[in-house]
């Protein structure tokens, strides 16, 4: 435990020495990272013994309009599952995401495999993922500034193109806490539409998340977390916490860094507590007038009981009944 805090401590302060600047974001971003760790993280991948599936959409700058061709806010889909394999001491998960900002529109489809070794009371897990990165562009959305620029005046409709991609993660589990670090993109494929001027290459991008439950009361327990991106030469954080009552109800307030304050809520429903509803409001607060005060974010998840791989299998017969 002494050692996380001295880790946690040295990120934070990393966080305030490094030179403020913007990150250049190539990856979707959700207010509801706590509950996205796949996402970000391959290693994560069966970490917590139970299958879940899991569907968040993101409506940025909600009600946003371009200035013109009925230009829409950007959105975001993000459909995971995420499978222990109980009998291999690992895991494995699946997430395809649709983002797509205005003319452009990236759709990736990865598989995470992540093998888990048990260490103390926790569990470490080292995880690899591999899948498609597809980058689209609808030329028609373009509005250029010279007429008769090379690039555009003779695109019209909408391209596509296909890579393959790669990241690698560490990640490390116990009862109270948990940290994690991921590299995405270690391929960095590039997309170019055939033209040089449109070259766009995936960077690498480096998470790190990490995050204490501590137990205010009996029922109520709190979790602050933190999130940190980089691709090498800027960086980003997002400082969150949640408090969850009953193991039912959660909320909590969360900060991204120059760009919005966020309140989290969420519910667990059915007997069981399977099935989540969770829900993130951006008020944001950085070039308001570019943008549109608020975005919204949505999650649904549903989790199947825990396998028991030595429950011994019930005999049933015509004179008992189980």
């Amino acid at each position: 435990m002494r050692k996380t805090l001295i880790s946690l401590s040295a990120i934070l302060l990393f966080i305030i020495q490094f030179p403020l600047s913007s990150f250049a974001q190539q990856d979707a971003q959700f207010s509801q990272y706590m509950f996205n760790t796949l996402f970000l993280n391959p290693a994560y991948a069966g970490v917590e013994g139970q299958t879940r599936f899991q569907l968040i959409h993101r409506s940025q700058w909600t009600a946003y309009q371009a200035s013109f061709d009925d230009g829409t806010a950007p959105t975001t889909q993000n459909f995971s599952v995420n499978a222990p394999i109980l009998r291999m001491k690992s895991g494995v998960g699946i997430h395809i995401v649709n983002d797509r900002l205005g003319p452009l529109r990236n759709l990736e489809a990865q598989v995470s495999y992540a093998y888990h070794f048990p260490v103390k009371n926790g569990k470490l897990s080292l995880g690899v993922r591999g899948g498609m990165y597809s980058q689209g562009i609808d030329f028609d959305l373009y509005r250029a500034i010279d007429p008769d620029d090379p690039t555009l005046s003779d695109r019209t409709g909408q391209e596509y193109q296909i890579r393959p991609d790669m990241a690698l993660g560490v990640y490390y589990r116990s009862e109270k806490y948990y940290a994690g670090v991921s590299m995405n993109h270690l391929i960095r494929s590039e997309f170019d539409f055939g033209s040089d001027s449109l070259k766009n290459p995936l960077q690498n991008h480096l998470s790190f998340t990490a995050g204490y439950d501590y137990d205010l009361t009996y029922n109520i327990v709190l979790t602050p977390s933190v999130l940190l991106k980089s691709d090498f030469n800027t960086y980003s954080f997002e400082l969150s916490a949640v408090a969850t009552y009953d193991e039912k109800f959660w909320g909590g307030l969360s900060f991204r860094q120059g760009d919005a304050a966020i309140i989290l809520v969420g519910v667990s429903l059915l007997k069981d507590k399977s099935l989540r509803l969770g829900y993130g409001f951006d008020y944001i607060i950085k070039a308001r007038p570019l943008k549109r005060p608020t975005s919204n974010e949505i999650m649904l998840s549903y989790t199947l009981p825990a396998p028991n791989p030595n429950a011994k299998p019930i005999v049933r017969t015509p004179r008992f009944r189980h």
